[in-house]
């Protein structure tokens, strides 16, 4: 009887010690836990991403003006009676880019 009640100690101080620090244990799942709410943090940040590229894209394929103004943007493109002025700032090392409309006068 004396053995059975130690072999039932030593079989319940294993699963303990398992269940507090091995794999699969409290702190191992609360460090999962962590990892998950991360990770899902990351995918609403990239669907939400994703999102505004597939309006983009939409909108590029639908719409003209959008092609226009993206060009212009990303490209640096510049209509016909247009002047293009280039700021620098000497003490920033940076450069602004202006783009104003000619008007063709009477």
């Amino acid at each position: 009887m004396r053995w059975l009640l130690v072999v039932l100690l030593v079989l319940l101080l294993g699963l303990q010690t398992r269940l507090w620090f091995g794999e699969g244990s409290l702190a191992h799942k609360a460090e999962l836990d962590k990892q998950l709410e991360s990770q899902q943090q990351v995918n609403q940040q990239l669907r939400e991403r994703n999102e505004f590229i597939a309006k983009e894209v939409g909108s590029l394929k639908a719409d003209l003006d959008s092609i226009e103004a993206k060009a212009r943007k990303d490209l640096g493109m510049i209509k016909d009676g247009e002047a293009f002025y280039l700021v620098t700032d000497q003490d920033a090392g940076s450069s602004t880019q202006i783009t104003t409309e000619e008007v063709d006068s009477p």
